[in-house]
């Protein structure tokens, strides 16, 4: 993202995403900034502050994909809330601090998995010796000498395979079964090198994948580490009583227990078992909360829902407390999470809303101030749901596409049928509610039904959507009103 200029960012939504240019260019702009200030000097780098984004626009224009695909560009932690969920704070509901708790775990979750991914072939080695290791100890094959003048021929026949492949990709083939200087703690076993190579290269042939072990894990590798977290509206006791039960399983001897299971599963649980050995868990929950403080995205739909005058009864109660309690945390403040504090001055929020029923100007004077950039997306007509059919690289006819073709079936779009069916999301959206691209989904969806019902009996065939295949399907749902409402 570093290299990327503005104009290139844009760009790069531009795949995903049709039409809106000055919701790209201010979102673009708003990445950037973020890699110009940390060239800054320290000093300076704490006074410049992200300029918040408030996207206005019916649904169904892009909003939220826009949002999603900076996050991931800038490879940012990224979390979407709708501001109906929160609740100010005396009443009950989620409060607004939920936000950057669930910001700082996915920061973590995202670096923890990329810290995995980067031990994970150490993690297989070392997993593949304790493989070796357990079916030598446990006599699950035998070693006698017909036995393995008999498999000789299989695994070097397999083996010429999996060197031909580690060739093809230029990976030298791991020494696996070698003996080697054991780390501390590593199972021990007494077998010749001879039989663990034996075994090793059965291993490598895929030959044992079927043959079940018993395998001790130190930890449960499924369900992680016990955890602390208190939630709004517990009680003094409930919270001694959470924190008791978190301070005995934290203090509890790591246990091992047995798990009889296959070597293909053994594979997985032990190369995952042993890459969280190798991961500091620890500096990575510091890095990943500095990534959270620095580079983290909110976005909060449905901002207009919160707008209005008080009302002191109904679902609507909390409104404007909803937007008071957003207020420290969007202009920046300390939140206290399970990981420790986290600062919120240099997260960019993004907010979003239709405003059909409210004004921007309807937001409390405050929170109006910290979102100084707004950006209106406009109204998706045939034209744009023509590009959106087919320019996207996850289009929904390169989707349709790809989803048929694992039935043998070859579906081509003509230039008229993706016209024909951009009009009758048109005129459905006219006539009924418009929600924009997304009733795209619902017309392409309905007019290939039948076909996705009995794609076995099209195996080996193309079927062409042209503008009369699609008039045939859909023609007599988008005439009845009334079954349009309903159906599309």
């Amino acid at each position: 993202m570093e290299e990327m200029t503005p104009a290139q960012i844009a760009a790069e939504l531009d795949k995903y995403i049709v039409g809106q240019p000055e919701a790209k260019k201010a979102l673009a702009v708003a990445l950037r900034n973020r890699y110009r200030r940390r060239r800054l000097p320290e000093e300076l780098q704490e006074d410049i502050v992200p300029k918040n984004i408030l996207m206005i626009g019916p649904t169904g224009v892009g909003k939220t994909e826009l949002a999603r695909r900076l996050a991931k560009i800038a490879d940012a932690p990224f979390i979407k809330v709708e501001a109906t969920k929160f609740t100010e704070v005396g009443y009950v509901g989620r409060d607004v601090e939920s936000i950057v708790h669930d910001l700082v775990e996915e920061a973590i979750t995202m670096l923890n998995e990329r810290r995995l991914q980067e031990v994970e072939s150490n993690a297989e080695r070392l997993a593949m010796e304790r493989i070796i290791t357990y079916i030598c100890d446990q006599k699950v094959i035998g070693f006698g000498e017909k036995r393995l003048a008999k498999s000789q021929q299989a695994v070097r026949t397999s083996q010429q395979v999996v060197a031909a492949k580690a060739q093809v990709r230029g990976v030298a083939k791991t020494e696996i079964g070698r003996e080697e200087p054991r780390r501390s703690g590593a199972v021990e076993s007494g077998f010749s090198p001879r039989q663990r190579r034996y075994v090793a290269d059965m291993l490598r042939a895929n030959l044992l994948e079927d043959v079940q072990i018993d395998i001790e894990l130190t930890q449960d590798v499924e369900l992680g580490e016990p955890y602390y977290e208190l939630q709004p509206g517990m009680s003094p006791d409930e919270v001694a009583a959470t924190f008791n039960d978190y301070m005995r399983m934290y203090n509890q001897t790591p246990r091992k227990r047995s798990r009889r299971v296959t070597v293909r599963e053994a594979r997985r649980l032990l190369t995952r078992e042993e890459a969280q050995k190798l991961v500091d868990f620890d500096q990575v929950i510091d890095d990943a909360l500095e990534r959270a403080e620095q580079y983290g995205i909110v976005f909060i739909d449905e901002i207009d829902k919160v707008t209005g005058p008080k009302i002191e009864t109904g679902a609507d109660v909390s409104g404007e407390g909803v937007q008071r309690d957003l207020l420290p945390i969007v202009e920046g403040s300390s939140v206290m999470t399970r990981y420790g504090a986290v600062r919120t001055d240099h997260m960019l929020f993004i907010t979003a809303g239709s405003f059909h029923h409210s004004k921007p100007s309807d937001l409390i004077p405050e929170l109006q101030g910290r979102f100084p950039l707004r950006v209106e997306l406009h109204s998706l007509d045939q034209k744009d749901f023509e590009r959106i059919l087919v320019e996207p690289k996850n289009s929904l006819v390169k989707q349709y596409k790809a989803l048929l073709s694992t039935e043998s079936v070859d579906l081509e779009f003509t230039g008229d049928g993706i016209s024909e069916i951009a009009l009758m999301a048109r005129e459905i959206n006219e006539r009924t509610e418009n929600i924009g691209a997304r009733r795209l989904h619902t017309v392409v969806e309905k007019m290939l039904e039948d076909l996705s019902f009995n794609a076995h009996e099209y195996k080996d065939r193309k079927v062409v959507i042209d503008a009369a295949y699609v008039r045939e399907r859909l023609a007599g749902l988008v005439q009845d009103e009334d079954l349009s409402r309903y159906i599309l």
